[in-house]
């Protein structure tokens, strides 16, 4: 199984079969938080559809695609976070995460994202990661902003959610940018 030791606190976990319900009632305690941002939310609704996704996560994973983790926080799931599909002719991929609640305000993500970021340009030997976010979403735009991400524009109208439509603010790092500013 794979797994990513964030630091002390923190560690990710690719999910299992077996995780369907944890991940289930994960976002159901935070749907309202949570459907705010991700339309994907809305049409998750049994411990079921966990079942379908995580078999399709450990495939993308399996075939050198991309992964989606659980972000293990202090032994609690408390989000999760993912590398996109993996485009390899031109070295690139997006991110995408989520996190409960309750778990805002102590670093996590900030910290996931930064692993994650190693990850995919020192293992992976990535060039380019992308990480688009709501443009009112304030909290998880704060995050490649904090990270030194290039703010490349916004995507007018770019996402469906809850039947209207919103722009996207996208973020880019490069490798090379990436070890200027993970070793300032």
């Amino acid at each position: 199984m794979f797994t990513l030791k964030v630091d002390q606190e923190i560690e990710l976990q690719l999910f299992q079969p077996q995780d369907s319900t944890k991940l289930y009632q994960l976002v159901e305690e935070n749907r309202e938080h949570l459907r705010e941002w991700l339309p994907w939310v809305e049409n998750m609704t049994t411990p079921f559809h966990y079942d379908s996704i995580i078999s399709i996560w450990l495939r993308q994973f399996a075939e050198n695609n991309g992964f989606n983790v659980g972000i293990i926080y202090r032994g609690e799931l408390v989000g999760s976070i993912g590398l996109h599909q993996i485009d390899w002719h031109n070295k690139l991929t997006s991110v995408g995460y989520f996190l409960a609640k309750k778990a805002e305000g102590r670093g996590i993500m900030t910290r996931t994202v930064q692993s994650i970021l190693n990850y995919a340009f020192m293992d992976l030997g990535l060039n380019r990661v992308e990480i688009r976010c709501g443009e009112n979403n304030n909290k998880s735009r704060a995050i490649p902003e904090r990270l030194g991400f290039v703010k490349e524009g916004k995507i007018r109208e770019g996402e469906n959610l809850l039947g209207h439509y919103h722009d996207l603010y996208i973020y880019s790092m490069l490798a090379r940018d990436w070890l200027r500013f993970s070793h300032q």
